[in-house]
């Protein structure tokens, strides 16, 4: 029996410690605070009997649960991050408990006026019954990815206080700056050492994912010129009106708050500008390659479009590939999908097999030869004020990695 109490005293000394990452840093990590989380987990870790705890100078941590077993076994791993995410403070974050859910809306913050609810969170009702840990309404709580911390940490604890449950070689790993998109970059694959691997970074309790968009980012530049607007006439050209039509000239329904599933999108992110010049930032994502590859061609169709137009170079494009969808990798050893499967269905969680409409560490993990699927956390509202976790999805996802280790040691 996983302890209930000691799953959620783990869990809020993490979200307590603030690890947001820094997109505009170029150190690794990306922020001083990190350190002082991954330091609690290395003694942690060496505190619960793992072996071969190890912390590098940028703050990757990896450890061994040594195989209690006398034939070979596959060597896997799990793995999660423990920076949070920039969009949202995750300074001074005071986690509330809310027991027996009853299916209400959740007052967060009753001076701000901040209610979770499920008129507009319907996936709390899923939660009726059981404990809720919620913010107070002014920071993320950091359930992404410090829940997925605190089930790997408990999984390798209970396993050690079990040995009658019979396992190979597992390997544990924490990165910085997944939420900045460099948690697998320094990534010590070789080092780690296993044949694969989970990131336990996804949401609702039975997410196993092996498909990620493929994505890109786009840097527009738009070039006016700025004179006297009194004596502007056939002289002004305004950056942000050009702006503009560029921004027009895409598909304004293949944005995200029109596209779900496998639908791809332009995501315009930031707008900066003066007459004189203009910054456009984009995200381009798509599961299919072809379509991707479409996305990027139409945008520099416009940048070519719109100069020929004004008959001069206003419009110049940067467009810079981030990380590609992981099922090409996973595909082939997809067993390792079969296995987590197995093992949530004897656990009577039904497994939701459906793609991710983001980026994960194991999608870079996966092409630097880890192959690496995603599986549940537990949190819901990731990135901001509304984020919860229920604690009993933090429980099953710990007994996941158990079930997953203890399969992976039975088969041949």
């Amino acid at each position: 029996m996983i302890d209930k109490q000691h799953i959620i005293d783990r869990f809020i000394s993490y979200v307590t410690i603030d690890t947001e990452s820094d997109p505009n840093s170029d150190t690794t990590p990306s922020t001083e605070k990190q350190w002082d989380l991954a330091h609690l987990l290395v003694k942690e870790l060496t505190a619960i009997g793992m072996k071969d705890v190890s912390i590098d100078h940028n703050a990757y941590i990896m450890a061994t649960l040594p195989s209690n077993v006398d034939h070979e076994v596959p060597v896997i791993g799990f793995v999660s991050h423990f920076d949070t995410s920039p969009d949202f403070t995750g300074a001074n974050v005071k986690p509330q408990i809310i027991k027996n859910y009853n299916g209400k809306d959740i007052v967060l913050n009753e001076k701000e006026g901040i209610i979770l609810s499920p008129d507009l969170f319907d996936d709390l009702l899923q939660y009726k019954g059981q404990t809720l840990i919620t913010t107070d309404g002014t920071t993320l709580l950091g359930a992404d990815d410090k829940a997925g911390i605190t089930e790997i940490v408990s999984a390798m604890e209970y396993l050690i206080q079990h040995p009658e449950i019979k396992h190979g070689d597992i390997r544990v790993g924490f990165t910085p700056d997944e939420e900045i998109g460099r948690g697998a970059h320094k990534f010590d694959v070789e080092k780690f050492g296993a044949e694969w691997a989970y990131t336990m970074d996804g949401s609702q309790i039975g997410e196993l994912e092996y498909e990620n968009f493929n994505a890109a980012g786009a840097t527009v530049k738009v070039k006016g010129k700025i004179v006297h607007p009194g004596y502007a006439k056939g002289k002004m050209i305004n950056s942000m009106y050009i702006a503009t039509e560029f921004i027009n000239s895409l598909p304004m329904l293949e944005t995200p708050e029109h596209t779900e599933n496998y639908q791809g999108f332009f995501h315009l992110a930031s707008v900066q500008g003066t007459v004189e010049e203009t910054v456009l930032k984009y995200i381009i994502r798509d599961h299919n390659m072809a379509h991707f590859e479409a996305r990027k061609e139409a945008m520099l169709q416009v940048t070519f479009d719109l100069n020929t137009q004004y008959e001069r170079e206003v419009v110049t494009i940067e467009i810079k590939d981030q990380y590609f969808n992981m099922k090409e990798k996973i595909e082939p050893v997809m067993h390792i999908v079969d296995i987590a499967e197995e093992a949530m269905i004897a656990l009577n969680i039904k497994p939701i097999i459906k793609p991710i409409r983001g980026g994960t560490d194991g999608s870079q993990l996966s092409f630097m030869g880890l192959p690496c699927p995603n599986i549940f956390a537990g949190g819901h509202n990731f990135h901001g004020r509304y984020e919860y976790v229920p604690v009993e999805s933090m429980i099953q996802a710990t007994k996941v990695i158990c079930k997953i280790a203890e399969l992976v040691a039975l088969k041949k």
